[in-house]
């Protein structure tokens, strides 16, 4: 099985509401080494409070907090609020009746306590990685965007295969006989469009078909 990477939950902030003190503060402790921020709460209101005032990526909730519901309060985050953010909810009891709410509350998953702490972060690793994933697409399309704008549409393939073909990196490890062979393109239009590149520090020659890019120099929302 696919070993998950927990690295990714770093840029992600995560709201945590649970009555129970102790428990509150000790799984918050062990998020706090991996997400990018926790808010933890124990009731709905200091919830609402923080998603006025903070974005959040993702909830986690018990389901019966001190004279209130869980359910009830992420009823009112996604119908009143109408925040559309993916939620996971822990409880103490198997009742059918809490477990076909949430269910129908559309929530992405369902823990009972005691709280095992893998089963927790292989959760939010699952709930978010789609969101890296949009996130990357998204990316790639504003890079495609904006160097189309100041190139001509024949070269923009050329530009999708860059950025397909970058390493972890960053870099690209191809040299321009390389790409004339995969892409079919002319050495003339791959030179004319490297220079370009280079020229504006999107590209950055490291060696020999090697060159780094560097999506800062772009100018991405």
């Amino acid at each position: 099985m696919h070993k998950r990477d927990f690295e990714i939950l770093n840029g992600f902030n995560i709201l945590y509401i649970e009555d129970e003190a102790e428990l509150l503060k000790h799984t918050t402790a062990i998020l706090e080494d991996f997400a990018k921020n926790i808010f933890a709460v124990r009731t709905c209101d200091e919830a609402i409070t923080i998603l006025q005032a903070q974005h959040i990526d993702v909830i986690i909730s018990d389901i019966l907090l001190e004279n209130e519901s869980g359910i009830e309060c992420l009823r009112h985050i996604k119908e009143k609020m109408g925040l559309k953010i993916p939620a996971i909810l822990t409880t103490a009891h198997t009742d059918t009746e809490l477990l076909l709410e949430a269910i129908k509350l559309k929530v992405e998953n369902y823990l009972v306590k005691p709280i095992s702490i893998k089963e927790l972060l292989n959760s939010l690793h699952d709930i978010l990685m789609p969101l890296i994933q949009e996130k990357e697409i998204r990316r790639t399309q504003h890079i495609i965007k904006t160097i189309a704008a100041v190139i001509d549409g024949k070269q923009v393939e050329l530009v999708r295969f860059i950025i397909r073909n970058l390493d972890d990196d960053n870099l690209l490890n191809y040299s321009y006989g390389d790409i004339m062979e995969q892409t079919g393109i002319s050495k003339p239009t791959i030179i004319k469009l490297f220079k370009q590149l280079l020229s504006k520090g999107i590209l950055v020659k490291v060696q020999n078909g090697k060159y780094r890019f560097d999506a800062r120099k772009l100018d991405i929302p």
